[in-house]
């Protein structure tokens, strides 16, 4: 079968939603299909492209046999809402550069948000002929409504019109967490036609490894327990309780908080740890995924973070999984799914979000209990191995459209 990937994200991107639309590309390949991937230059989340592609309009690439062409973007870091609509725009319209080089398609998968990729969907799907699958990894406008980050009322009813309108012509709609496949339910979308394809994780790229020393020397982190938060840094995450309880634990000199990423609010971070004047806090830009598990060797606990809000309750943040087939103890805080998962792996403490307070009290005891933390790792390893590897996810997902083979 011949698939078209169609998403505004993508490698060399760093981020979840790059790393789970690379594995799904893989893994669509290596069951016998073809797939082709129209994506935008690279510019997330730095919101600048590349030397390679500045003053083109079109690349083609080949991605270990997968075909990537990728079309012009007007890039945004960081700005008003307005600027990121201008974004999103711009890869709605550039995207047919790509889409008329990608020849005759048999299925068409579109990853949201943003939504505005549905127009460029539909009218993909009306001239290739082929049916198309919206892979809904956020429930959005209202996950931003519920955040406080959109209020226009008539932008608002305007969204959940497209929305609905994209959702009706799919053929298939797919969810990231089971969050978002009860939300869909709830406006209307029957059950059959939902799949599912949550995060997972590369169980070989991420598993125990020693102590990485020359990454450790290089951070300036011999003798620290370090806590570390590896991910995007945006508003739903709440990473501020974390900021919270490194000033409540600057007494104690072994504690250190790293956190490896961007993101919308890590200014606003930066900002605040500079405000409190932490000395047990440390900021690192985005680094390649195959980087990441010398970060993980260097931590003796893994922190996810959300906060409080309604839809949180359907998240499951894919830092888990790579945390987790690490071999690290994790704090998860929040609530709902992503809390669910921790418990029932056994990989991790789950607290309340927004307490700063509970959160240093229990890095305090993890650090005091070595016994507990060894059966936190083991149990967490042994859980994405046996539940998250990707290769079994792709599979799944294939077998809902019972197109396990091409």
């Amino acid at each position: 079968m011949r698939i078209l990937l169609l998403t505004q994200y993508f490698p060399p991107e760093k981020g979840a939603a790059q790393v789970r639309l690379w594995e799904l590309a893989k893994g669509l390949r290596n069951q016998g299909n073809t797939v082709t991937v129209v994506t935008a230059f690279p510019n997330h989340p730095t919101g600048i492209i590349p030397d390679e592609y500045r003053g083109k309009v079109f690349a083609h690439e080949d991605m270990e046999g997968i075909v990537v062409l990728r079309t012009c973007i007007y890039p945004v870091k960081r700005g008003r809402f307005w600027l990121r609509l201008l974004n999103y725009f711009s890869f709605v319209f550039s995207a047919f550069l790509g889409i008329c080089r990608s020849g005759p398609q048999d299925l068409i998968v579109v990853e949201s948000p943003p939504l505005f990729i549905g127009f460029t969907a539909v009218i993909t799907s009306f001239f290739k002929r082929a049916p198309y699958i919206f892979n809904v990894s956020d429930l959005w406008p209202e996950s931003a409504v519920q955040l406080g980050l959109v209020t226009n009322k008539q932008l608002i009813g305007m969204c959940e019109w497209l929305e609905r309108c994209f959702y009706r012509k799919a053929f298939k709609l797919s969810a990231q967490t089971q969050g978002i496949v009860e939300g869909l339910k709830k406006k209307g979308v029957k059950a059959e036609d939902i799949l599912f394809l949550p995060n997972g994780v590369d169980t070989e790229l991420f598993t125990p490894r020693p102590k990485d020393v020359v990454l450790e020397q290089q951070l300036g982190l011999q003798g620290k327990y370090v806590i570390l938060y590896a991910g995007t840094m945006g508003y739903a995450h709440g990473i501020e309780t974390a900021l919270e309880a490194a000033d409540l634990l600057r007494a104690e000199p072994e504690i250190f908080f790293l956190f490896v990423g961007d993101g919308s609010e890590r200014p606003r971070l930066e900002q605040i740890a500079r405000e409190k004047d932490l000395p047990n806090v440390r900021f690192i830009d985005f680094q390649p995924l195959e980087e990441i598990p010398r970060y993980y060797s260097l931590s003796s606990i893994s922190l996810s973070t959300l906060r409080r809000y309604k839809l949180s309750e359907g998240v499951r943040p894919s830092k888990v999984f790579p945390a987790m087939a690490s071999g690290q103890p994790l704090i998860y805080v929040g609530e709902g799914e992503g809390a669910e998962i921790v418990k029932e792996s056994g990989g991790g403490v789950v607290l309340e979000p927004e307490n700063p307070k509970i959160l240093a009290e229990t890095v305090l005891r993890l650090k005091a209990d070595s016994e507990t933390c060894r059966v936190l790792s083991e149990k967490g390893r042994e859980y994405v191995i046996r539940h998250y590897s990707w290769d079994s996810i792709v599979r799944n997902w294939l077998e809902q459209l019972h197109l396990k083979k091409a």
